[in-house]
């Protein structure tokens, strides 16, 4: 599958989407400077050996190999914990443009991987790492008004259990503020799960209706020290009404 060219983040997603697939195949990255960049050719799969590790390039350098099983990437053998691949990966996400291709037809990895990064657990630190307080707060005023939703063929396997809140919460489209109550769980953590739920395109948004203006039940056509002087007679009146009751 030819992706084309990934602007800063849609790898994430990519990669995202095949650790939820448990895919298995080989994931070529060809990091380009720009859209047309004559420097490198999309990575052509065919041409690739039959076994490898993730991190490897190709022959000239054209594109980094990413070796999948089972919706996990196989980690070099000096490369145990997966750090060096995680740090590959963050950079080739924020790459200005990335072209990517996946062949599942590929069985790539030696047997008896045992080092493994599950994609979709990468892709999820990786976004979540991504927020600050600054960013959280922006985060909340561009939700604010509307109705969040899980998409279901793309929910994360929970953490734990207020993970299970959380997404429990999102079952249904909700606004922030009636979400919140239900899942009871720290204030940024959530913001962090919607945060990585919308940057791999699970979290499905519906823009708040807009406010219908105000009405001037008085005199609309007034100006304002009119308005001013016709509410505060209005605010004599009730409170005279009231002393009669």
């Amino acid at each position: 599958m030819e992706y084309g060219l990934l602007a800063p983040g849609e790898l994430v997603r990519v990669a995202y989407r095949l650790g939820h697939q448990a895919a298995s195949g080989v994931l070529a990255l060809s990091p380009r400077e720009r859209p047309g960049d004559p420097r490198g050719e999309r990575p052509r799969l065919g041409e690739r050996p039959g076994r490898a590790e993730s991190g490897s390039r190709e022959p000239g350098g054209r594109a980094e190999i990413v070796v999948l099983r089972r919706g996990a990437a196989v980690c070099a053998a000096g490369d145990p914990a997966g750090r060096a691949l995680m740090l590959r990966l963050a950079r080739a996400a924020a790459e200005p443009a990335i072209a990517a291709a996946f062949d599942g037809g590929v069985t790539a990895y030696p047997p008896g991987a045992l080092h493994q990064l599950p994609l979709a657990t990468w892709a999820r630190s990786h976004l979540e790492a991504q927020l600050d307080t600054a960013r959280a707060e922006a985060l909340v005023r561009e939700l604010a008004g509307a109705r969040l939703a899980l998409r279901p063929e793309l929910a994360p396997a929970p953490l734990d259990e207020a993970d299970r809140r959380m997404l429990a919460a999102l079952a249904a489209p909700r606004a922030l503020d009636q979400i919140a109550p239900l899942a009871r769980a720290p204030r940024f953590r959530l913001l962090a799960l919607l945060h990585f739920l919308r940057g791999v395109g699970a979290l499905a948004i519906e823009p708040g209706r807009a406010p219908a203006p105000p009405v001037d039940p008085l005199q609309p056509g007034a100006d304002a020290e009119r308005r001013r002087l016709l509410e505060r007679r209005f605010a004599e009146l009730t409170a005279a009404y009231e002393t009669l009751v």
